[in-house]
């Protein structure tokens, strides 16, 4: 893992642009995107013409969801100077309909398993897409797609700068001291207890 996370931040900083740089990267480490996908499938075309960059079963239900990435070199706000706030740019407004495709595909397709892989089923999907860096990022662009995620239903939107602050938390989870999870306050009687 720390060698997965150290291989994403120096593809970042070495200003690595090609899409397909992160689609490997993102194959081999599906982990990265939270520990309820700790394995992707093969398959990734979903109907004729419909092939998505990663399908991920999600570990409590077994149900997929799906990444669409993009390159980090794409812009991901934009300022609107007359109502002062940002907006998505054009490049994220086209793979949110991209993946609103892949959503209703999705759905129609595996409800009850794809034709040619049961096994893949699909309930009520979630699609994150993953663009652009937020180095160096103010405040108040954070806050703004934070906002701006919240009013999507069923879709996020996060950099590759998210994608590898979130590796490097699992990363830093799984180096935790086992004192941190073995410490546990003692309870003398039933009176201390909070219920």
């Amino acid at each position: 893992m720390r060698s997965a996370v150290n291989d994403l931040r120096t593809a970042l900083n070495e200003g690595n642009n090609a899409e397909v740089t992160y689609q490997c990267w993102s194959e081999k480490h599906s982990w990265a995107f939270g520990n309820a996908y700790v394995v992707r499938d093969e398959v990734r075309e979903i109907s004729p013409g419909d092939q998505l960059d990663l399908l991920l079963p999600n570990v409590i239900a077994g149900y997929r969801d799906l990444i669409e990435l993009k390159r980090p070199d794409m812009e991901v706000l934009r300022w609107d100077e007359k109502h002062k706030n940002y907006y998505l740019s054009a490049e994220v407004s086209k793979a949110i309909g991209q993946c609103h495709r892949y959503l209703d595909v999705l759905h129609e397709e595996a409800a009850k398993g794809l034709r040619d892989h049961p096994e893949i089923v699909t309930y009520h999907p979630r699609a994150t897409i993953v663009i652009g860096r937020s180095i160096g990022w103010a405040e108040n662009q954070l806050r703004a797609l934070h906002g701006l995620n919240r009013s999507l239903s069923g879709l996020t939107i996060m950099t590759y700068d998210h994608l590898l602050a979130q590796g490097e938390r699992l990363l830093s989870t799984f180096n935790a001291p086992d004192s941190i999870f073995s410490e546990s306050p003692s309870v003398d009687s039933d009176d201390d207890l909070p219920f």
